[in-house]
């Protein structure tokens, strides 16, 4: 990526991490160009999201039905996942394992195959701050194994996980030897991003009620489950979890989530969501069909 462009961007007040990615995934698209993509990989990377892609399981997999919708796993085909599957070192943990350290010079990745791990950054003020949630089938990791830069966040399992340790020149090799799959982490990198820059958005958008409604009717889509009053939420998120999510207080959030309740959209639990009416969360929150 071209100087000019980067000092653009950084005026534009993209943060510097949001331009390592961009030139992270711009490296990966002309990688696998070079060494002979498919055009159907081509034409499937772009912006604008994507579309389900249902995979079948193979029975030596890791159980637990197909891979959740946009992993890095769920966007591979079969045969090169399971190449993957077997580049790396598998691990068992149990809940509060870190598994990658914030500020840490290390470069290997984390290919998650089971649980449900947390995303979290240091703020200036001590506090911690939840970025985002990673499940079976994604992989983390990946900028430090791009730029060899310090772990920029860390990542602790929620619960019992699995997970295979893979090192960056394995991984680079899998990359070169199979350039669809460098396009489809290019993809998932700029959908991670894509996410952030929503974020983003919302906070100086829209008010609190309506963030969280954007944020809960998408975590339905990640990490839920149909129960026998709704879309429960498997995810053990404390409100101040969810504030930071959010970008509002603690206090903003309690009060939504009350409006959320007497609407009759959501019930709440200890430190459980279950939606009841998402269609109308979703209009709430103002989000289209191409926000899926």
């Amino acid at each position: 990526m071209r100087t000019d462009l980067v000092e653009l961007l950084l005026t534009l007040e993209w943060s510097p991490m949001a331009v390592l990615v961009l030139i992270a995934v711009r490296l990966l698209v002309e990688l696998a160009a070079d060494t002979g993509a498919s055009r159907s990989a081509h034409e499937r990377l772009r912006f604008g999201g994507w579309r389900r892609r249902p995979q079948m399981r193979r029975p030596h997999e890791p159980s637990g039905g197909d891979w959740p919708y946009g992993t890095f796993l769920q966007r591979l085909a079969p045969p090169v996942r399971m190449t993957l599957l077997g580049l790396g070192v598998r691990r068992q943990v149990p809940a509060g394992q870190i598994v990658i350290h914030e500020g840490i010079r290390e470069s290997h990745l984390v290919l998650l195959e089971e649980g449900l791990t947390k995303i979290t950054a240091t703020l200036p003020d001590g506090r911690s701050a939840l970025l985002s949630l990673r499940v079976g089938g994604d992989l983390v990791g990946e900028m430090s194994a791009l730029n060899d830069e310090p772990r920029s966040a860390t990542v602790t399992t929620c619960g019992p996980a699995k997970y295979s340790v893979i090192q960056p020149d394995r991984f680079k090799r899998f990359l070169k030897e199979h350039p669809d799959a460098a396009l489809e982490l290019a993809a998932m990198v700029s959908d991670r991003l894509r996410w952030s820059n929503r974020r983003r958005i919302d906070f100086t958008s829209y008010p609190v009620k309506l963030r969280v409604a954007r944020v809960v009717a998408e975590l339905c889509r990640t990490h839920g489950r149909q129960g026998p009053d709704g879309i429960i939420i498997d995810v053990r998120l404390t409100q101040p979890d969810l504030a930071t999510i959010c970008g509002a207080s603690e206090t903003s959030i309690q009060k939504a989530l009350r409006e959320l309740r007497t609407d009759g959209l959501v019930d709440t639990d200890y430190r459980r969501i279950t939606v009841r009416d998402l269609p109308s969360l979703r209009k709430l929150g103002k989000l289209e069909s191409s926000d899926d």
